[in-house]
């Protein structure tokens, strides 16, 4: 399926008249770049889109958010295309549309590089995907695997999954670290440099006269 005909289920679902969301075009297809970004979906329940462009368009989505434990297996579906220029999109879904009331925020944004597998279409039809992350917040290696668990066995249930190495980390909690800001204040990481969250700054108690 061409990148274009595969966003067809995204443009049934939006009106771009009333929507800010982006509408496809031929520019945004046929692109070599490998790019991510996690967004955070503020709605009555908060849930997260994990986004890997490839093809031409960005997939995938992952309900409780991303993990930098290696312990975790977060549950990854695969939802509806979306076109790249979704990655850059930050703002609230007006009523009456799809998703309306939620309120978009970029949580990461940064470039990935494919480990196992050359073509990552390749990766996907034999249900394993090996990938380093360099982002902000999320660097270093990740695998995607296809769940073989439910009754109906669909193929668009996968899990992510954090490798042990220099950035995984035990502890981490991700509603820490969520965004109330801005895209402008997540820059991608330098490739192959580990950025540490700044800690919080030390209180000072004020001496009673």
């Amino acid at each position: 399926m061409s990148s274009k005909k595969s966003l067809g289920d995204y443009e049934k679902k939006r009106d771009f008249k009333k929507t800010n969301e982006p509408k496809p075009s031929d520019n945004d297809i046929n692109t070599n770049e490998y790019r991510f970004v996690v967004q955070e979906h503020h709605a009555s329940i908060l849930h997260f889109d994990f986004r890997l462009e490839y093809n031409g368009v960005m997939k995938r989505s992952i309900p409780k958010g991303p993990s930098l434990n290696p312990r975790d297996k977060r549950l990854a579906i695969m939802v509806e295309d979306h076109p790249i220029p979704y990655m850059n999109f930050e703002g609230k879904i007006p009523d009456g549309e799809y998703g309306a009331g939620c309120e978009v925020r970029t949580w990461d944004i940064g470039t990935y590089e494919p480990l196992d597998e050359l073509d990552t279409n390749a990766g996907i039809e034999k249900g394993k995907l090996t990938f380093k992350l360099y982002g902000k917040k999320l660097q270093g290696e990740f695998h995607m695997i296809r769940s073989r668990f439910g009754s109906n066995q669909r193929a668009n249930q996968w899990l992510l999954m954090k490798k042990k190495d220099e950035f995984a980390d035990e502890n981490f909690v991700l509603e820490r670290i969520l965004n109330y800001g801005s895209r402008r204040d997540l820059q991608p990481s330098t490739q192959g440099k580990r950025q540490r969250q700044s800690t919080s700054p030390k209180r000072t108690t004020k001496k009673r006269s």
